[in-house]
Parts: C-alpha cells; sequence; structure tokens
C-alpha cells in the first residue's frame, strides 16, 4: 500500500487553480498510478478535511526546444479534489490567495 506522501506530489499553484479555492476545489499533481479512492483518502488524510469527489486528468508530454536542442517535457497526473460543504477548507491554499 502507497503512503499518502507518495500519492501526492505537489499542490498546484496557478491563476486557474486558484479560482477554484472559494468552491472548495482544489488541484494536485499526483503519482501517475495514483487510484481516485487513493487521492481521496491521501487528501483526506493529510488535511483533515472531507473528500466529495475527485477528477484526474493525465497530461501529455509536449516538445520543446532550446536553442538547437530538442526534448520532451515529462508526462505526469493532475487530481482536481472538490471537499464536501461541511467540510473545512484547507488552510496551505487559504493563505495563497
Amino acid at each position: 500500500m502507497k503512503s499518502v506522501q507518495d500519492v501526492i506530489i505537489a499542490p498546484i499553484i496557478s491563476e486557474s487553480s486558484m479560482r477554484g479555492v472559494e468552491q472548495k476545489k482544489y488541484a494536485f499533481k499526483v503519482q501517475s498510478k495514483a487510484t481516485k479512492p487513493e487521492i481521496a483518502n491521501a487528501v483526506e488524510v493529510m488535511f483533515k478535511v472531507k473528500v466529495a469527489s475527485v477528477n484526474t486528468i493525465n497530461m501529455k508530454r509536449k516538445p520543446k526546444r532550446m536553442g538547437v536542442h530538442q526534448g520532451y517535457t515529462s508526462a505526469w497526473k493532475k487530481a482536481y479534489v472538490t471537499l464536501t460543504e461541511d467540510s473545512k477548507s484547507i488552510e496551505f491554499f487559504e493563505g495563497l490567495n
């Protein structure tokens, strides 16, 4: 079984993800093999909140160039976590607004 620190890699801090904080929707970079129940459990344990739903997106690799050198960014998985109405918000994201 994976530990909760292995499932959630990092929070995603961007303008579009911060718009969802008011509706208790948070974005995280997660392990590519993580399932929705594992992500929900990890968020509940780490932040002591109640999760209503989890939506995931597999972000594909993109070609990048730097001068004559070519390569690709890595593929990764993004999870949007929605909390229940009676759940408290995540303090980490509240301090960023």
